[in-house]
């Protein structure tokens, strides 16, 4: 069940996104084992929120040039997904040292990267997928 889920996140994002994504999961599965008690996988509340977020990644309007959430000029979370993903964040983040060094690094780097303009239209991960996929058909 794990390969296929991979498979399938795999299937939906990839290169800076799919990074990206790994981290808010990392994140919501600290957050989750603390706040809720769940030792293995998320519960139902943080498994939607990490459902949200990865939905949210595909259709980020930068695609692979996205800029980490909080310096991003395009504010897209509902506001108590938003609320909800500050609260993980301000939990987990100074944890991800020590569980997830890599991750964290990372991310603190991509942080550091400068913010590209808003693009006009048509780069969102999931337009360039559902593009590519109409080409070979």
């Amino acid at each position: 069940m794990v390969l296929q889920s991979q498979r399938q996140l795999d299937e939906i994002l990839s290169g800076e996104l799919l990074k990206e994504y790994k981290t808010v999961h990392a994140m919501i599965k600290i957050y989750c084992a603390k706040h809720h008690g769940v030792l293995h996988g998320l519960c139902e509340e943080c498994a939607e929120l990490s459902e949200y977020a990865k939905t949210k990644l595909d259709r980020c309007v930068f695609g692979q040039n996205k800029p980490t959430c909080n310096r991003c000029p395009v504010h897209c979370y509902r506001p108590k997904p938003k609320e909800t993903m500050r609260a993980v964040m301000r939990f987990s983040g100074p944890r991800m040292l020590f569980k997830h060094p890599l991750l964290a690094i990372r991310h603190l780097r991509h942080e550091k990267k400068g913010v590209p303009e808003v693009p006009k239209q048509n780069v969102s991960n999931r337009h360039l997928r559902k593009q590519a996929k109409s080409e070979k058909q």
